[in-house]
């Protein structure tokens, strides 16, 4: 059975081109710059051709370009005014719609295609600062909002995964060069959102350091190992939605008791769930940080 995702309510046009509902029904109404379907009930419901079209005009209208100007580009010369603007300076926004649309479409030839455009210009630590983290902000909030179901999340965020993975395999074909920290990067029991971490783990290498990725839902217990091969361990973690706010205290003392903290053993924290340890005091073995930003300058 084919589960794309083909009809959007009019809220979801909203949620995915951050045009308000209001304003595209006047610009429906006013100018016919899209022509929804009609439910029994007489609910609106769009086309992805419409959505296309939709994210197209937010790229003009975010670009200067007046909403009756559009009004009177040919249907088919829409694409082309967008492709000059993405010529000049908005990469980034086209980008973005285009990684939407390949998510709402699970097109994985439009993800490679748009990801091998932006290579063409830009670093990989570019396309991920400036492209991939803004576009994984909004795919939190089309969450929320329902816009999107488990299966767009994953499909995209696999996507996205295999190209930081991608990126790390080339640096590690070099030795690191640093050694005074050997990185442990692992999620707790029950965090599963990877790619904070897989992120992390790049710029970590990056820097010359050298990475043992542990990966998602790692158990406490089996961390004492790697103490048997490895001195000056920094263990990282990134929690977003484990362990609570209230269990983290507990996670913390639990972490020292089992791997019988010393001196030369860290942890490391970051994610939403840290923030609340800001202002805490902290046992001296722990760090917490409340952006990736702020840990490479600590780097």
């Amino acid at each position: 059975m084919n589960n794309v995702k083909k009809t959007f309510s009019i809220r979801d046009l909203e949620n995915l081109s951050g045009i308000k509902a209001h304003t595209i029904r006047i610009w429906e109404k006013r100018y016919g710059l899209l022509s929804p379907e009609r439910t029994s009930t007489n609910i609106r419901m769009y086309s992805l051709e419409s959505l296309q079209k939709l994210l197209n005009i937010t790229l003009l209208y975010n670009n200067g370009y007046k909403i009756s100007k559009i009004a009177n580009i040919a249907e088919a010369d829409i694409p082309l005014a967008v492709r000059e603007i993405v010529a000049k300076n908005s990469v980034k926004n086209h980008a973005i719609n285009a990684f939407k649309l390949s998510m709402m479409n699970f097109d994985q030839s439009l993800f490679q295609n748009t990801y091998n455009s932006l290579m063409s210009e830009k670093s990989f630590r570019d396309i991920f600062w400036e492209v991939l983290m803004p576009f994984l902000e909004e795919l939190g909030l089309l969450w929320q909002t329902n816009t999107i179901g488990p299966a767009h999340e994953h499909f995209i965020t696999s996507l996205i995964k295999q190209k930081i993975s991608a990126n790390i395999d080339k640096l590690q074909a070099l030795e690191p060069t640093k050694t005074d920290k050997v990185f442990a990067l692992f999620l707790p029991e029950n965090e599963i959102h990877e790619i904070g971490l897989l992120y992390v783990n790049y710029e970590i290498v990056l820097r010359g350091y050298k990475t043992i990725y542990l990966g998602a839902a790692m158990p406490l217990d089996f961390l004492p190992d790697l103490q048997k091969y490895f001195t000056n361990l920094v263990f990282l973690s990134y929690f977003t939605v484990m362990p609570t706010k209230d269990e983290l205290d507990d996670y913390v003392a639990e972490f020292a008791k089992r791997l019988q903290i010393n001196g030369s053993t860290k942890l490391w924290i970051l994610g939403q769930q840290a923030r609340h340890l800001s202002g805490k005091e902290l046992p001296s073995y722990v760090r917490s940080f409340e952006s990736i930003r702020q840990l490479l300058e600590a780097l």
